[in-house]
């Protein structure tokens, strides 16, 4: 899998991220890539039976908790400090003629 990547991978792979690499920049990709494909290849030798696939390192759960109202209806008391209101909201002077 390792000598897959060619000038031609490259290119098109560029073309997908809409990048514009030079010729250098082009060999230079074509090795990282290669170098990845070689390590995905010594991955593959590793002994995976038994082992339980994992989406993060560490055991994750839903940490859901009940929905309660923690808090009361305080628009009363409020309103007590507001300068005016009316029908339970805040009376405030027009800004728009």
């Amino acid at each position: 899998m390792a000598g897959q990547i060619d000038r031609e991978t490259v290119e098109y792979i560029s073309i997908l991220a809409k990048l514009e690499l030079s010729g250098e920049e082009q060999l230079a990709a074509a090795r990282d890539m290669g170098r990845m494909l070689e390590y995905i290849d010594k991955l593959k030798e590793l002994d995976t039976d038994g082992v339980e696939p994992v989406s993060h390192v560490f055991p994750v759960y839903n940490v859901f908790r009940e929905d309660t109202v923690t808090n009361q209806d305080i628009r009363e008391e409020l309103q007590k400090s507001a300068p005016a209101c009316k029908d339970g909201a805040y009376k405030v002077p027009r800004t728009v003629e």
